[in-house]
């Protein structure tokens, strides 16, 4: 144990003596001359505002640039982070009317300029950075527009220099989203000033996120639903910025945009419905599809199964199951543990959910939304299926996980069913959970089985299966404290099982980004027994 922490202390004073080095250094006049290089490159290519509509939230009533206080907007130092990458990203100038000054907006520019012309630690970050430079050349037409020599020569200066600087860090980037960004920062850089350079440094980086991001199948590593539709938006912002400026599209971008397509259809739309597993929340998809409409992607899916997802539905119920593993530790910052949890609708209506996510990992919220105990799945000992670790400043990640198998999924005009097991809990209770969700149409009935397969080192525990309910949804339970009532908004159910303890308990329920509000969820709960046992419950239609 001594060497153990003596190993972990001279590592940890390693890797922070290398960090103060690099802190010097990236301040260092030595540096600041390495990237101030640049070639003397005019803005060529102005984006179309359009191909940005994806990303941005247009404000319907627009600003005028004159309302703000270009004398002191940079001079406030008391905003906190989330504001000051607000106003440093400059993303607020999409909010701004066209028809304003470009001599007051270019002022504002300049004397960003002259505060932070060379690196800075907090306006210098890869995110920060990234968003300036696409705010900037994406709005060229107050930014840059009617200025003179000495405006132009300064703002491509400062545009080289920061891309020069993307460039030497953004492999050191931790975050794959910021990397994602990042990238799209050096393309459309490569474009506008026709710098090849940039160009095809950009390109090559959008080569080896595709290659180490994403699996066999091009889904994200991570599994995120939320993350895949991101990186939809940002790779068919890269398409369109290539054809519109003219230049060749390869066709491994080609390729990526027509299997995430795929995805984005299986997901959301062909279903218009949000499934809250593994880091997701609500959203409204709407403005993307109009987005898509306008540039005219079509895409579609025939299957029921994507990356161990897998959706049933027919033409009043969807159900959906989550039948995959964990993904890999350096994937994992936003998984939840939710084996075989699954989510059921009723006319559109979700009746059966998982609590959803919050984000704010460094809120203690977000590691309770990671528990298994958020999910309406299995649960033993009350712990999760897989462990997570959490960094000195980052997020949780996974440090064991689990296997599932033996998937199974058939289904017909009558009947829709799902099978699948997992191994979460082989290693410290002995125990292999399979699942079985059967829907029959004839008489409105989920039919769920847990059979729990008891193996050598088998350790009896307590169980839980928990089902949790929308915040809307009104339960009671009866007296015979084996089924409970439960009203949706177009219909009612009834929740029954024969085996072990059932109750209502309030939870919490994160679906909506970042905030929380209380919910119900039905529990069965017993202890597992040593030989293999099985747990039926039903939901019946009223």
């Amino acid at each position: 144990m001594f060497l153990k922490n003596s190993f972990n202390f001279i590592n940890e004073f390693y890797f922070f003596l290398k960090n103060q080095t690099r802190k010097i250094y990236l301040n260092s006049s030595i540096y600041n001359k390495k990237i101030s290089k640049v070639d003397r490159n005019s803005l060529i290519y102005q984006p179309s505002l359009n191909i940005l509509s994806s990303l941005i939230k247009y404000e319907k009533k627009k600003k005028k640039i004159e309302d703000f206080n270009i004398q002191s907007i940079w001079e406030n130092k008391n905003l906190n982070y989330k504001d000051f990458k607000k106003l440093h990203s400059f993303y607020w100038l999409f909010s701004i009317d066209l028809k304003s000054s470009n001599k007051i907006t270019q002022s504002i520019i300049q004397n960003w300029i002259k505060k932070n012309q060379n690196f800075q630690t907090k306006s210098w970050e890869v995110d920060i950075l990234s968003k300036r430079i696409i705010a900037w050349i994406s709005n060229s037409k107050i930014t840059y527009d009617e200025s003179d020599i000495n405006y132009k020569n300064n703002f491509n200066e400062i545009i080289s220099k920061q891309i020069n600087h993307l460039i030497n860090e953004i492999d050191r980037s931790y975050d794959f989203n910021n990397k994602m960004i990042g990238c799209v920062a050096i393309i459309m850089a490569g474009i506008a000033y026709k710098n090849n350079s940039f160009s095809d440094y950009g390109l090559d980086l959008l080569r080896k996120i595709i290659n180490t991001s994403f699996d066999n199948n091009y889904f994200p590593k991570s599994r995120s639903v939320r993350q895949m539709i991101f990186y939809l938006k940002y790779f068919i912002l890269i398409r369109e910025l290539l054809k519109d400026s003219l230049n060749d599209i390869p066709e491994y971008l080609d390729e990526i945009i027509f299997y995430l397509g795929k995805s984005y259809n299986f997901f959301w739309g062909s279903l218009k419905q949000n499934l809250l597993f593994n880091g997701n929340n609500n959203s409204n998809y709407a403005d993307f599809d109009k987005y898509l409409e306008l540039f005219r992607y079509k895409f579609k899916s025939d299957k029921f199964e994507i990356s161990g997802y897998t959706i049933l539905k027919n033409k009043n119920v969807l159900i959906a199951m989550d039948t995959g593993g964990n993904p890999p530790k350096n994937y994992s910052e936003n998984y939840q543990s939710g084996p075989l949890s699954f989510e059921f609708f009723f006319k559109d209506k979700k009746l059966i959910t998982n609590s959803g996510y919050f984000q704010d990992f460094n809120h203690q919220l977000n590691s309770i939304s990671k528990s298994t105990a958020t999910h309406s799945t299995l649960i033993l000992d009350n712990s999760s299926a897989c462990n997570f670790k959490k960094s000195n400043k980052g997020p949780t990640t996974i440090i064991k996980g689990f296997k599932t198998f033996d998937n199974k999924v058939s289904f017909n005009k009558d009947s829709l069913n799902i099978r699948s097991s997992h191994d979460g809990y082989l290693s410290r209770y002995g125990v292999i959970h399979v699942r079985n969700l059967e829907y029959n149409s004839l008489r409105n009935i989920l039919f769920g089985k847990e059979i729990l397969i008891k193996k050598k080192n088998f350790k009896a525990t307590n169980f839980e299966i928990r089902f949790h309910l929308m915040p809307n949804v009104k339960v009671t339970k009866l007296q015979d404290n084996k089924s409970i009532l439960i009203e949706l908004e177009n219909s009612g159910w009834k929740f029954s099982s024969n085996d072990g303890m059932i109750g209502v308990e309030t939870g919490l329920y994160f679906g909506n980004k970042n905030s929380y509000i209380e919910n119900q969820n039905i529990y069965i709960s017993g202890i597992t027994q040593n030989n293999d046992q099985s747990i039926e419950w039903q939901i019946s239609k009223l």
